[in-house]
């Protein structure tokens, strides 16, 4: 599923590149930015065929991201640190009863003779 849906998402990448470079440019530079009625879309907004095509493919394309990524995520729910195999413990053991130091010994009294 995941395969051909990322190839799917490439063919969407080109056809969106090409609709949007087919578009006629309604700006100049940072005009389009300005509030002018050329701005953008211009007065009437997106009237024209390619804008509106435009604007589907990106839609779609946005819609295939999101189920990319969502059935890429469901395939790979195993962790790669889960199939790693340890065959011997890397930190020591410590020992199952650990002795506690002697106490040391009182210094007995000498002998009266």
């Amino acid at each position: 599923m995941t395969g051909t849906l990322l190839v799917f998402q490439f063919i969407l990448a080109a056809i969106l590149t090409v609709a949007v470079m087919l578009q006629k440019s309604s700006s100049i530079g940072l005009g389009a930015y300005s509030g002018s009625n050329e701005s953008l879309f211009g007065a009437k907004g997106p009237a024209g065929f390619m804008a509106k095509f435009t604007f589907v493919i990106g839609f779609v394309f946005v819609i295939n991201t999101l189920a990319l990524g969502y059935f890429y995520n469901q395939d790979k729910k195993v962790s790669v640190a889960e199939d790693i195999k340890v065959e011997k413990p890397l930190i020591p053991t410590a020992p199952a009863t650990p002795k506690a130091p002697e106490a040391p010994k009182a210094p007995s009294a000498p002998a009266n003779k």
